[in-house]
């Protein structure tokens, strides 16, 4: 599903003398299936352009298009978009509120009109595919630890089968193991054909894992390009309060050192293979 935006534009408290835009004037297009990263500092837009995209909020201006179709038409079914647009909030498991776990996960699939014995095959399949196991499925979905709270709230979006998942801090509050389990599992939805759009402020974890970053400013897109392209406006990026990856910032303090590496590494494993690479050239 691609989405579009043109000139999308949206004010808090519009039209009085205390209206702030928090989006201006995004024209943007996202093919089906791309993995996004949108990073920013706290006030950038960045969760509001999120919550425009699903229709939690409606735009003051502009237009925001699935597939070629304004979700604002008479004629557009937001409904059905909401089941093919999923969205997963900074600390999800706050929703949680059923009895067990089970039924926590089989609201969403309900809600958009699935049978019960429909909506409980797509809560079960979720549930595995973010490796919940089945003895837990009866359990209250408070008695589990934080990073299983936030894996079954993911899978209550993941059993209506969404084409777009939407992310805002995903993995906020959890510890490295949590982490890279959400990033792993986010990876594997990609793979599958699935478009994600990433709300992080962990630049390792938006170089790490996404294939293009989205960098806002004052609810515009300032940077659009893939890690190496934005990370490398150093500087740039710095005044607006956000960094580039800590590798990178290490592996331009080696090349200042006078090894001859390259700056504009993003990852780990990167780093790694060009540090071996000037090492071997040095000793040849």
């Amino acid at each position: 599903m691609q989405i579009t935006t043109e000139n999308l534009t949206f004010e808090y408290d519009a039209g009085t003398n205390l209206s702030v835009r928090a989006v201006d004037g995004i024209s943007i297009t996202i093919p089906g299936g791309q993995y996004v990263g949108i990073v920013g500092h706290t006030g950038s837009g960045k969760t509001t352009f999120v919550q425009l995209l699903d229709a939690l909020i409606k735009p003051t201006g502009g237009r925001i298009l699935y597939d070629g179709n304004d979700i604002y038409d008479r004629k557009y079914n937001r409904k059905e978009m909401r089941s093919k647009v999923g969205i997963v909030f900074q600390y999800p498991e706050y929703q949680l509120f059923e009895e067990t776990v089970l039924k926590d996960v089989c609201f969403g699939p309900k809600n958009i009109g699935m049978k019960k014995e429909e909506a409980e095959a797509a809560a079960k399949e979720a549930l595995s595919k973010v490796g919940i196991r089945e003895e837990n499925f009866d359990a209250s979905p408070f008695e589990l630890s934080g990073g299983e709270k936030r894996r079954v709230a993911l899978a209550g979006v993941l059993a209506m089968k969404p084409e777009v998942l939407i992310l805002d801090e995903p993995t906020a509050g959890l510890d490295p193991q949590g982490r890279e389990e959400i990033l792993k599992l986010l990876s594997d939805l990609h793979k599958s054909g699935m478009t994600i759009l990433l709300v992080s402020h962990s630049m390792e974890d938006v170089a790490e894992n996404v294939e293009r970053i989205l960098v806002m400013d004052h609810g515009t897109i300032v940077y659009d390009g893939d890690s190496k392209e934005v990370f490398s406006h150093v500087g740039e990026l710095e005044e607006m309060g956000l960094a580039v990856p800590a590798v990178t910032y290490i592996m331009r303090d080696i090349h200042v050192l006078g090894l001859n590496v390259r700056e504009n590494i993003t990852t780990e494993d990167e780093a790694v293979e060009e540090i071996l690479a000037a090492l071997r050239e040095n000793r040849s």
